[in-house]
């Protein structure tokens, strides 16, 4: 009984801890993202599924969904593709699309603690 109960609070230990090696899906790692940045229809679609002002695709709900995450881990989950990927939208947004920026940083960085740690990278985009 006694090593029955110990196996049990054991498993549940071992899986409360997050490990190091947990990592965001690949599964979206291929969507071009170029052709997205490159329509504004398609740049405005998922800026207003991540602003809450229209419904998402499934790949735009899981990018919503992992997105608070993501930012205060600063991507620690990410996959190398991701961070390119991610550091892409960042560029392209911040210098093509101010709007959806400034909208972005309000919702999902109100109080400008991640702008303050990557000020330097923003200033040399």
């Amino acid at each position: 009984m006694k090593v029955a109960v110990f196996a049990l609070a054991f498993f549940g230990v071992v899986c409360a801890v997050p490990r190091p090696e947990e990592k965001y899906t690949i599964k979206y790692d291929n969507v071009d993202l170029q052709e997205i940045l490159q329509s504004d229809r398609l740049t405005g679609n998922y800026a207003d599924c991540l602003l809450d002002k229209k419904p998402c695709t499934p790949d735009g709900g899981h990018l919503k969904s992992v997105l608070p995450d993501a930012l205060k881990t600063n991507c620690a989950k990410c996959s190398d593709k991701q961070k390119i990927g991610a550091k892409t939208v960042i560029n392209h947004l911040y210098k093509n699309k101010p709007d959806i920026w400034h909208q972005l940083e309000a919702k999902y960085d109100p109080e400008g603690k991640y702008r303050k740690e990557h000020e330097e990278e923003l200033k040399a985009l």
